[in-house]
C-alpha cells in the first residue's frame, strides 16, 4: 500500500498544511496500517451529509480523547472537486488528522480509475499490502460506526504495533519502559531474601531452642 504513494506528496489537513514528501515520511505514516481512501466532493450533497459521520468515525478511533491507543488507521481524501477553492472549503469539514493529495496532482484521477469509483461518496478500504478490503465502506461506516474497524483489523490480519496490553500502560503499574525489568529483578531478590529467611528459621528449629551450654 505504501508503494501507491511513493514519489507523491501527501498533505496533512492541518493549519500549516505540512507535507509528507519523502519515502521515509510516507512509509512511517502508512506502513502496517489500514488505509481509507475517501473519494468525495464538497459539491456533492451526499458527501456533505456523510462528512460529519466520517469525521466522528475517524476521531473516535484515533483521537486520544476517545481511545487509549490510536487505531492503525489512515484517512486520505481524494478530491473530486472542480476547483482547488472548493476542495479547500470541503477539507474544513474533514478531520485535522487526515491526509489529502494536492489539487494539482493528476494522480487523483488515476486513483479514481484504479479503484473503479463510480459514485460519491466512496470509501475504499485497503489492507496494508494494498489489496482491497472493501470497495465502498460508506454504508458499513454509517450502520456500524467505529465497531466496523475491528472487522477490518481481523480481515486484514493487521499486526499490532503495540506489544503491551492496554492495562499494562496504567501508571500505577508502569512508571517507565524499564519498569518491567525492575519488577522482575525485585521479584528475584524478594525470593532470595525469603529463601534466606526460611533457611535461618530451619537452623533455629534444628537447634531446638537450646542455650549455649546445650
Amino acid at each position: 500500500m505504501v508503494d501507491l504513494f511513493l514519489g507523491k506528496v501527501l498533505v496533512k489537513n492541518n493549519k500549516d498544511r505540512d507535507e509528507l514528501d519523502t519515502e521515509r515520511e510516507i512509509t512511517l505514516r502508512l506502513q502496517n496500517r489500514i488505509l481509507m481512501l475517501f473519494f468525495g466532493s464538497g459539491e456533492c450533497e451526499r458527501c456533505q451529509e456523510f462528512a460529519p459521520t466520517l469525521k466522528d468515525f475517524f476521531k473516535r478511533l484515533t483521537d486520544e480523547f476517545y481511545v487509549e491507543r490510536s487505531a492503525q488507521l489512515v484517512l486520505l481524501f481524494v478530491s473530486m472537486d472542480e476547483t482547488e477553492e472548493k476542495q479547500e472549503k470541503f477539507l474544513k469539514d474533514l478531520p485535522k488528522r487526515c491526509l489529502f493529495l494536492p489539487y494539482e496532482d493528476s494522480y487523483r484521477k488515476e486513483l479514481e480509475v484504479m479503484f473503479e469509483v463510480e459514485e460519491t461518496p466512496t470509501v475504499v478500504v485497503l489492507r496494508p499490502d494494498g489489496s482491497v478490503l472493501s470497495p465502498n465502506a460508506v454504508e458499513e461506516i454509517c450502520s456500524l460506526g467505529p465497531d466496523c474497524y475491528q472487522n477490518w483489523q481481523e480481515a486484514a490480519e493487521l499486526i499490532d504495533r503495540n506489544f503491551m496490553l492496554a492495562e499494562e500502560f496504567d501508571e500505577s503499574k508502569m512508571r517507565s519502559m524499564t519498569d518491567p525489568l525492575r519488577r522482575l529483578k525485585y521479584k528475584v531478590e524478594t525470593k532470595k531474601k525469603k529463601r534466606a529467611t526460611d533457611d535461618d528459621d530451619d537452623d533455629e528449629e534444628e537447634g531446638g531452642g537450646k542455650g549455649p551450654w546445650g
